[in-house]
């Protein structure tokens, strides 16, 4: 009997054996293994995205599109292909994220310079290669200040301790204070050539072509799909570009203050509302604004217009609606600062060159047409032609706001007229006091 117990223990326990060992084993993830390197199946998918230019906010829109994309798709793993000198830190650190929050392998492709915002996108990924000549590194912070070093570096290590690298050299990226004997001296920021990174362990594999790192990293027999940029993407990425942005919001302040200061409304005032417009627009398109900045951006340009058009003066519809402007792009920015300092340069210049044209272009005939100037033939000031002389005491009526300068309609006629500098509503009765040159000077008909 003892015996029977013993024979059926065995059997049962060959039983578990056989089925532990027959039972099919759950799917493998990617592996890394570089001593035998798995083929991917032909149905299988790598995603290349592509991260060139400056870093900034278009540019994380397109790789959120990406990534998504990747992920819907179940794809095997996802390739991005790097060659920048950086950018901002806000449109870097988002990247970073993205990466980290991949449900696929990352592999980070280093095709020439990952530096600056570039070298943290680098180390976020799980695998990096870099091609021979290719750096990374240099990652100076603007402004280099204190508080502004501390937080880049903590980014800087806090990734490469997530990624299993050495957290002292990525420090030494962004802090001229860290000193590694062998590596880096004290005043200088860490800049590693690809074979270098590969020494130090920062690189997987140093090579020249997508296929071989395709073949490292077991992905040879995937199927490549590369996004592209559509056309949004690339105009966000051009008008949010800190260049393009400043100069926007410059051309934007000259025409506002053009048109304020003059009657009626004319090119300045479109010339600026379309270029704030495209300031806005890149940045919605780049996930910087929302449709109530927006929103705040159109009730400012309502209460400008309705400021030109109905309200004779400059009053708190004006006023309101240049806070209105200047509220919603402020709120159009990352931070405070950045908005702060992007708005206040871009005043500064717009002051500038307004000082600049009233100085040496209030001389030419093209600002002539804009301004009222005495004739050197003259010594009483503006001749008259003798058909507006004509016009000398006739009465008319406004058919514009007179503010102060207008359209009268004298005799059937419409005339451009300048009131003394009074502002009179559309239909007043007018009567002509003067005539300086081409225009006439009218006042209110008391009768």
């Amino acid at each position: 009997m003892r015996r029977v117990f013993r024979q059926i223990r065995v059997a049962v326990f060959v039983a578990l054996l056989l089925a532990v060992v027959g039972s099919p084993a759950p799917a493998p993830a990617l592996a890394w293994n570089r001593a035998a390197p798995q083929r991917s199946s032909p149905g299988e998918t790598v995603y290349v995205l592509s991260i060139r230019g400056p870093i900034e906010p278009g540019l994380a829109a397109y790789l959120e599109r990406g990534i998504d994309a990747a992920e819907s798709a179940g794809a095997r793993a996802v390739l991005f292909e790097i060659d920048t000198f950086g950018g901002r830190v806000d449109a870097a650190t988002e990247i970073r994220d993205l990466i980290f929050d991949l449900s696929v392998p990352s592999i980070a492709f280093v095709k020439g310079r990952a530096w600056s915002a570039g070298a943290l996108i680098t180390l976020a990924a799980e695998k990096i290669a870099m091609v021979p000549g290719a750096s990374i590194g240099a990652a100076e912070t603007i402004p280099k200040e204190e508080k502004a070093i501390s937080a880049m570096r903590g980014e800087f290590e806090a990734t490469a301790e997530t990624r299993s690298r050495d957290p002292e050299i990525a420090a030494a990226m962004v802090d001229a204070d860290v000193v590694i004997d062998g590596i880096i001296g004290p005043g200088k920021l860490l800049t590693l050539t690809a074979q270098k990174a590969k020494e130090l362990g920062f690189a997987d594999l140093v090579t020249g072509t997508r296929r071989e790192v395709l073949q490292e990293f077991g992905l040879s027999g995937a199927r490549l799909v590369e996004v592209q940029q559509n056309w949004a993407e690339k105009v966000a990425r051009f008008l949010t570009e800190p260049t393009i942005s400043s100069i926007l919001l410059i051309m934007g302040f000259l025409g506002l203050l053009f048109e304020v200061t003059s009657p009626g409304w004319g090119v300045p005032g479109t010339a600026g509302v379309v270029a704030l417009a495209l300031f806005f627009g890149g940045r919605m398109i780049a996930g910087l604004a929302g449709w109530e900045v927006a929103g705040l951006f159109i009730l400012g340009f309502l209460l400008l217009l309705a400021e030109v058009f109905l309200i004779p003066g400059f009053g708190v519809a004006g006023i309101s609606g240049i806070a209105a402007i200047f509220a919603s792009l402020v709120l159009s920015f990352g931070d405070m600062r950045e908005a702060a300092f992007v708005i206040s340069f871009s005043l500064v210049v717009t002051a500038f060159i307004v000082a600049i044209s009233f100085k040496y272009l209030g001389r030419s005939l093209a600002f002539g047409r804009f301004v009222l100037r005495t004739s050197e033939r003259s010594a009483e000031g503006y001749i008259a032609t003798p058909e507006r002389e004509a016009y000398l005491g006739r009465v008319g009526t406004a058919v514009t706001v007179m503010r102060p300068s207008g359209t009268v309609l004298i005799d059937g006629a419409r005339l451009d007229a300048v009131t003394e500098g009074d502002f009179l509503p559309k239909g007043a009765a007018v009567e002509v006091v003067n005539v300086e040159g081409p225009r006439l000077v009218v006042r209110l008909h008391e009768e």
